[in-house]
């Protein structure tokens, strides 16, 4: 079955490509994952990118993006461990959703990319009137193996209330909530509320926008296992950036 707002969206004028940006998990002290990132072809940012977006092509956008990703991804990402991609996607430009996945299944099938290494986020800055939409298809994407994610958790439209309608895999609080945790009692306090309620309903956390030793040092301290910022790689355009680690030191994917 075809999507029919993905068959009947317009096609995209211009061509983009994407940045990938390194997960870190500070317990095994490896490569969780990558993060894609949109980019014009240029190296232009997302919001560049997304701005040449017209509201006919939102779905043609949402697919294509989920195709290029999964494709640069098999390319670059190493061949004898499962490390993560990680895909964003619009909740409003899922028209229907076993029918949209059908492009991205296809993509992971012709390039032999696992669907379990693939984790689709959605940004809390999005606001999505349908709860119950966003809820099918959290669950048609579970049945296929991948793993769920909020993105900007904490800044958003929707905030706790969106973990009382389902839980996703991770949660990626806000670079917001991050800058400078480490000498605010008062993002040390909403860190610890947001860890502690992950923990009883069973959700990883990750911390993006880490930008400095001491905030990598306090948050892994308060519990969170994986990170995501410039204190440990920028995105690297159609590459894999090497990745600082506690240390100090560099690794790889593969490492």
């Amino acid at each position: 079955m075809a999507c029919n707002g993905c068959a009947t969206s317009s096609r995209l004028d211009f061509d983009f490509s994407m940045a990938f940006q390194p997960i870190y998990d500070a317990v095994d002290d490896r490569v969780w994952g990558y993060e894609a990132l949109v980019r014009g072809l240029a190296g232009e940012g997302a919001f560049e990118v997304l701005s040449r977006v017209s509201p006919e092509q939102k779905y043609r956008f949402d697919q294509d993006c989920r195709i290029k990703a999964i494709e640069l991804a098999s390319r670059l990402f190493p061949a004898d461990e499962e490390v993560k991609l990680s895909i964003n996607f619009m909740p409003n430009a899922v028209y229907e959703p076993a029918a949209c996945l059908r492009a991205t299944l296809l993509a992971a099938a012709r390039c032999s990319f696992p669907t379990s290494s693939i984790m689709f986020e959605f940004t809390e800055n999005e606001e999505v009137a349908d709860t119950a939409h966003l809820t099918n298809i959290i669950t048609e994407y579970r049945k296929h193996g991948f793993t769920t994610a909020i993105d900007d958790f904490g800044a958003g439209h929707a905030g706790l209330g969106l973990l009382v309608e389902f839980q996703p895999d991770l949660i990626k609080i806000d670079m917001k909530l991050v800058r400078g945790a480490d000498s605010s009692p008062a993002r040390q306090a909403v860190v610890a509320g947001i860890v502690g309620i992950a923990e009883d309903l069973g959700i990883t956390v990750l911390a993006e926008g880490v930008e400095t030793e001491a905030e990598f040092a306090f948050l892994k301290r308060s519990g969170i296992r994986l990170f995501q910022g410039y204190w440990f790689a920028k995105p690297a355009f159609e590459e894999l950036p090497q990745v600082r680690i506690r240390s100090g030191a560099a690794i790889s994917a593969s490492a």
